[in-house]
């Protein structure tokens, strides 16, 4: 790899990780998670450059270090390529290939794909003067192994839910408890009352055998009635699919 590019990727990466732009990357990914089935040789992410423009691009995958660079990274996957020139309105497959690593064989591990932008050098000629900013995406990487009881939608419906105190004892949180094999991801996770639904925090994930909080926006005491917990649950393809569940004591 040439140094000089590697070094320059280095530091706009640094400025990447503490830039939130209202600008948007011209690269685009084409989903919004990858499921990689242990029993396949490699999986295929698909980028499209849907600007007029070249952009230089870097891609690894990380084991939840979000500052992770492409020579710290750990994760058990390469990528092929890893850093490559896209043309405006070209699109570009990325291989991503697991090690062999030992990993968990009764439920999925979660890592993260870095997709890097670079854009193409400003024209600061003249009086003209230009701030570009490199732009990191990252999206989950679901491992699954092969054989794993059940299916995510099994897993869903084995999530249990439960009112309790937040944290801070200021308020409620919906707690969910996953006992299945799969990570759950939500759009979003709400309280649903006698009168409509509140307290709708935003979205998350639980993973396998674990418990996740969601702390409730603005409700600070239990709402007279019936409850139940209301989330959207984001399937394998990004899809979105609304739920609901009584509470367990």
């Amino acid at each position: 790899m040439n140094q000089m590019i590697r070094c320059g990727l280095a530091a706009v990466l640094s400025l990447a990780c503490l830039i939130a732009a209202p600008a948007r990357a011209s690269v685009v990914i084409g989903g919004t998670r990858v499921v990689y089935p242990a029993q396949d040789q490699e999986v295929t992410l698909k980028l499209n450059n849907e600007s007029k423009t070249p952009a230089l691009l870097q891609v690894w995958v990380d084991d939840g270090d979000e500052r992770s660079s492409p020579d710290t990274a750990k994760a058990p996957f390469t990528v092929a390529p890893p850093m490559f020139r896209m043309d405006g309105q070209t699109s570009q497959a990325v291989r991503l290939m697991y090690t062999g690593e030992a990993l968990p064989a009764d439920k999925e591990s979660l890592f993260w794909v870095n997709v890097l932008e670079v854009p193409p050098k400003a024209d600061n000629s003249g009086e003209r003067n230009v701030l570009q900013f490199a732009f990191r995406t990252r999206i989950k990487l679901l491992f699954r192994p092969a054989g794993l009881r059940g299916d995510l939608a099994t897993a869903v419906d084995g999530l249990t839910w439960s009112l309790v105190d937040a944290p801070d004892r200021k308020g409620l949180a919906l707690q969910v408890r996953n006992p299945g094999a799969y990570h759950v991801n939500f759009a979003q996770v709400s309280l649903k009352t006698a009168s409509g639904s509140v307290g709708d925090q935003g979205g998350g994930m639980v993973a396998p055998g674990a418990t996740a909080l969601f702390v409730l926006k603005d409700v600070a005491q239990r709402p007279a009635g019936a409850l139940a917990a209301e989330f959207a649950v984001i399937n394998d393809f990004g899809a979105i699919g609304l739920k609901e569940r009584a509470l367990t004591p």
